[in-house]
């Protein structure tokens, strides 16, 4: 009996300008605008309460305008460039985790998170996340169409280190659990979508959990973040409670009600609820927009999370695919902690909320993956399977979807 195939390996050329374009996906500009225009706003509203607060408002406008020229600039260069660059790219990420290794830490911030030449410093982690997904997406392409995606041992050289530098570095070394959790998350959904067999993944993934508890608990700050929030009676409302945070942001999350306190009357953002325009940001728009506001921002999220999926469906090829999987598993998961710790439903972690925290790193890395989402949706493809029933292939996963958006080759797109 033949062997059935996987459906993602499928063989297909890398986009390039050689394939016909048609119309993007302008959805996604239209709600990354708004969840840009939505973070702008709730950072301008707060910053009467931060100590220079029109200083803030400005750097957040000018991390807005690197992050179009990001998005701009990778939706000119061809997707088959960005798979040829895969490598260099992984290489400068860790040239950079090394200089934030080295560099002199804030006295605020003490973690060697942090690249500063001259006035100017960036997130290496960011930088990280990006490169590993455009890596992994090649990788994967090219384990798929050359047959080695079940080759343990080959399989195992280029992520075992890759594992090796997000757990020893990002989690231990530069105490980013949070990034660590998410780009792990992120590279689990590529390899589960490319066809690595579930059975090893799962023990990848018990060894991975083991060593993220080891992590726990050889790190003071970690278990008593994580008794707080297993025994949230035993922690107060105190400074010097490790809770301290979680409590307040869920007082502010409360404090909205239906439909919150307004753009000018938040109490928790006056020194009460740490880091109001970065970590705790969905704490402080709950606050002022209420329960109604947060879900039409949830919605809006989940909007742009269906587009990233449908266009991962359509996309013309395994590189394109597993590309837009991990950039919708990268922003979904960092997502998901954010405003999950912020409502109590997981720890507290030091992880932003794509395109509303105030901070420039990882707005701009965003959006430059964003581009590469925008340029895959101007090449996606739409097969017809079932003439009759006038149904669609989605090409992830097979099953037929209705209503697939469908290219303009008449030269209009």
């Amino acid at each position: 009996m033949e062997r059935r195939r996987h459906p993602a390996a499928r063989p297909a050329p890398v986009a390039t300008d050689s394939m016909r374009r048609h119309r993007p996906d302008y959805w996604l500009l239209i709600l990354c605008a708004l969840l840009l225009s939505i973070g702008l706003v709730v950072v301008y509203a707060i910053s009467p309460a931060l100590r220079g607060g029109g200083h803030i408002v400005t750097r957040q406008l000018i991390a807005i305008g690197l992050s179009l020229v990001a998005f701009v600039a990778t939706t000119k260069i061809p997707l088959g460039q960005w798979q040829k660059w895969r490598k260099p790219l992984l290489i400068a990420a860790g040239v950079a985790t090394a200089l934030a290794l080295i560099m002199p830490v804030n006295p605020n911030y003490p973690a060697h998170r942090w690249v500063r030449l001259g006035g100017l410093s960036f997130q290496s982690v960011e930088l990280l996340k990006f490169a590993v997904v455009v890596w992994l997406a090649g990788v994967l392409a090219a384990a798929v169409s050359q047959g080695w995606i079940k080759d343990v041992k080959r399989m195992a050289r280029p992520l075992g280190l890759l594992l090796g530098v997000i757990g020893g570095v990002v989690v231990f070394v530069q105490s980013d659990f949070g990034s660590g959790v998410v780009m792990l998350a992120m590279m689990g959904v590529m390899m589960t979508v490319a066809g690595v067999p579930l059975r090893r993944l799962f023990l990848v993934g018990a060894v991975i959990g083991a060593a993220l508890l080891v992590a726990i608990a050889v790190t003071p700050y970690r278990r008593e973040r994580l008794q707080a929030y297993l025994n949230p009676a035993t922690s107060h409302c105190s400074q010097a409670a490790t809770g301290y945070q979680a409590c307040q942001a869920i007082v502010a999350v409360g404090s909205g009600g239906l439909i919150g306190l307004g753009l000018g009357s938040s109490v928790q953002a006056y020194g009460y609820l740490p880091e109001a325009p970065n970590d705790s940001i969905f704490a402080i728009y709950a606050e002022k927009f209420g329960f109604i506001g947060s879900i039409v921002l949830l919605a809006i999220f989940g909007t742009l999370f269906t587009r990233l999926f449908n266009i991962a469906g359509r996309a013309p090829d395994n590189f394109s695919r597993f590309l837009v999987l991990g950039i919708a598993a990268w922003l979904g998961t960092q997502t998901l902690i954010n405003i999950g710790a912020m409502i109590g439903l997981f720890p507290l972690k030091g992880i932003t909320l794509p395109f509303i925290s105030y901070g420039g790193t990882s707005m701009v890395f965003v959006a430059a993956a964003m581009g590469l989402v925008y340029q895959v949706s101007s090449y996606t493809v739409l097969r017809v399977s079932n003439e009759r029933s006038g149904g669609h292939d989605n090409r992830l996963d097979g099953r037929r979807v209705r209503g697939a958006y469908h290219p303009d080759f008449s030269g209009r797109g």
